[in-house]
């Protein structure tokens, strides 16, 4: 048989794995006490009528625990969905903890009013524009920035390569036919030259087609409406379900 007085002389006096002490009073860590104090009319463990309000995703709870159920630890809680809705929360604990307390009821409804200011205070720190945070991995910049580096003298040494191949081939320095090279090599490196010089000299009208291109993609654009998701699901308060305790 459980009695409240044992267990309390035993928690206060000898040890308990919830308390925090500290100079000036003692506090609780237990998820189920209504006020985050040690004493005797906050103590979760040592009150077999008790309630309290929890908050999870969202969704307040009001947990309540009775001296009925105390031969069955799986079904110690009776958990009941509280409303969205402020007043109508206050109401249902009202309705709820009728003939309790008025300790509890007082101080359940204080974390009612509680959570519901830190909720609203979540949902308006989501809707602003933070700042995010990134971390600047400076190491990890250098070893990029001498790869850029050493990619672009290689990409400087080929094209001065081959600019200087082109003028040799130009002026016939190895004459009608280079040696130790293949000719499709040759030929490639001209055709690439002769195509630039085109580009340069048709850039103009190549411009002009590019710029009537574009205006007939914008004119084929079409505008797509989509239709507005359904609203969300009316609030169902009031549920109720068992739920193990400490």
């Amino acid at each position: 048989m459980q009695v409240d007085d044992v267990i309390w002389s035993v928690i206060n006096s000898q040890f308990c794995s919830y308390k925090v002490k500290t100079t000036t009073q003692n506090f609780c860590r237990n998820e189920y006490n209504v006020t985050g104090f040690c004493s005797r009319q906050s103590c979760p463990l040592a009150n077999s009528r008790y309630a309290t309000v929890r908050e999870k995703e969202g969704v307040l709870y009001l947990y309540v625990k009775t001296i009925e159920r105390a031969h069955t630890p799986a079904m110690m809680w009776e958990k009941i969905k509280l409303s969205k809705n402020y007043t109508k929360a206050l109401e249902q604990i009202d309705q709820e903890l009728i003939y309790w307390p008025n300790f509890l009821i007082h101080k359940c409804k204080q974390r009612v009013t509680k959570i519901t200011q830190y909720l609203i205070k979540m949902r308006r720190l989501k809707l602003r524009q933070q700042p995010k945070l990134i971390g600047v991995k400076k190491k990890l910049d250098r070893r990029e920035l001498r790869r850029e580096e050493k990619a672009l003298a290689a990409a400087h040494i080929e094209r001065s390569i081959q600019k200087e191949l082109i003028e040799r081939l130009k002026s016939k320095a190895y004459g009608d036919q280079p040696l130790n090279v293949n000719e499709e090599v040759w030929k490639a490196v001209l055709d690439s030259e002769k195509a630039k010089e085109r580009i340069k000299e048709g850039g103009v009208e190549l411009e002009d087609e590019e710029s009537e291109e574009e205006e007939e993609d914008e004119n084929e654009l079409e505008i797509e409406y989509v239709e507005a998701e359904d609203d969300e699901e009316d609030d169902v308060y009031g549920e109720r379900e068992f739920c193990r305790g400490i």
